[in-house]
């Protein structure tokens, strides 16, 4: 078992760091999402451990979760669970989404793009992050002058939920004038020479690579390669593959991203399975609970 730890609050391997409070919230998303349980701390260092994250860094991103209410925790005795909170949820979902069912090559695009503005008030810098951080997460772009466009027709009701920004917002379908050259403009709106160097990156660092190489424990390996896959998607606008350059470097790295996830997706579950202490859901647990146990 490879078990390479690290004292520093990030996991570098090669020229990719991975970051404990994201590879916690993917670890929940593989083995928890779904089911009514909160997990033990010793649980958690173990898995943690198994990616290269030190028992002290793990112990200090479970907290920075709790606080910003990613986890919720319970006592029970000397042992503190951890679970995921209603926001935490709905990132996940959102998360298996985009990355079983969306994916990263869009093959079935009807030709339609959705145009959105908004303006708002000069002291909402806050509200302005969010509003910027849902779009990108939901694939537009800016196309100009406070305009934004998407390859895609969205839930608009979902993107906006919750936001302040919310009332501002105006959005409209739209098709292109048959002048229009729709490859120029997508070069305008995004980085595709970027794009495609995060699929190069993972083809480089999996197919062989050093990632590859570096984690063989089955349950780190996992966890490693999904969290690897969802920074590949990160951002990712879904743009329709017949306007992208060819080969699009996307849908071979998917392919082995498919290939390599189902390969030791049965031994992961069964380590899993051994590691992990867990107990019901309670309900009522509130972010900050009992966190000094941590």
């Amino acid at each position: 078992m490879s078990r390479m730890e690290t004292d520093a609050a990030e996991v570098p391997v090669g020229d990719v760091v991975l970051r404990p409070e994201s590879l916690l919230l993917t670890f929940y998303g593989a083995h928890v999402l779904g089911r009514p349980v909160m997990v033990a701390t010793p649980s958690l260092i173990e898995v943690m451990e198994r990616v290269g994250v030190s028992a002290h860094a793990t112990r200090s991103a479970i907290a920075r979760m709790v606080t910003r209410g990613r986890l919720v925790s319970q006592r029970r005795g000397r042992q503190v669970y951890y679970g995921l909170t209603p926001r935490s949820v709905e990132v996940l979902n959102d998360g298996y989404v985009r990355i079983w069912r969306t994916g990263a090559v869009n093959r079935h695009w009807d030709g339609r793009w959705t145009l959105l503005s908004f303006k708002l008030p000069e002291s909402w810098q806050r509200q302005r992050h969010e509003l910027r951080t849902r779009l990108l997460w939901a694939g537009f772009g800016p196309l100009q002058g406070g305009l934004w466009i998407a390859p895609s027709v969205p839930d608009m009701d979902r993107l906006l939920s919750g936001l302040e920004a919310a009332r501002h917002v105006r959005a409209f379908v739209a098709q292109p004038h048959a002048g229009l050259d729709v490859g120029a403009m997508i070069g305008d709106v995004w980085d595709i020479p970027g794009l495609a160097r995060r699929y190069e990156r993972f083809l480089e660092r999996w197919d062989g690579g050093v990632a590859d190489r570096h984690h063989t424990d089955p349950l780190g390996r996992l966890l490693a390669l999904q969290e690897e896959w969802r920074l590949a998607l990160r951002q990712e606008p879904h743009l329709p593959v017949e306007l992208l350059p060819q080969p699009w470097p996307a849908e071979r790295a998917q392919q082995l991203f498919h290939r390599l996830h189902a390969e030791v997706e049965l031994q992961a579950r069964a380590a899993a399975a051994t590691v992990l202490d867990t107990i019901p859901a309670v309900e009522g647990a509130t972010p900050g609970q009992d966190t000094g146990g941590a």
